[in-house]
């Protein structure tokens, strides 16, 4: 697995950064996993717009509530410690060939942009919570935090 890329979810970078959140351990051990392995950790503009609103997202809305200074110093560190997978027309063909080859529709659109990504770029694994959005991706093994050691 050295220097093999994965990618990051937005429901775990969330937890990577908020060391109070319940899951915050058993995100950060997969993580150290991974890097142990000497994977790559990844993300997208997806992930980090997605993460993004979440953050600045008041939390009587399912948010954290924070100022954008606050959440800019989190993505700073996800920009800092993670490699990013950059939009390209590639991304988007292929995003759009996955829409119609999976008759996407939806929230599920934003799954299918992070999975053509993915493809684009040969990252097979991604680090979810949510392993069933990505299921009907043949090319993408979805490894929920806690099947790590």
């Amino acid at each position: 697995m050295a220097g093999e890329l994965y990618l990051t979810d937005t429901n775990i970078l969330i937890r990577w950064v908020r060391r109070d959140a319940a899951d915050f351990k058993i995100v950060g051990a997969a993580i150290e996993e991974f890097a142990r392995r000497g994977a790559i950790p990844c993300y997208t503009s997806q992930n980090l717009g997605e993460f993004w609103n979440v953050l600045t997202r008041p939390v009587d809305r399912n948010g954290y509530g924070l100022a954008p200074a606050q959440a800019n110093r989190h993505a700073l560190e996800i920009e800092t410690s993670f490699r990013l997978l950059v939009d390209s027309r590639e991304v988007h063909e292929e995003w759009r060939s996955l829409l119609m080859a999976h008759s996407i529709s939806g929230v599920q659109v934003h799954d299918a942009r992070i999975a053509a990504a993915m493809r684009v770029y040969g990252v097979q694994q991604i680090l979810t919570f949510n392993t069933r959005d990505f299921a009907r991706f043949p090319f993408v093994q979805a490894v929920h935090p806690a099947q790590l050691p």
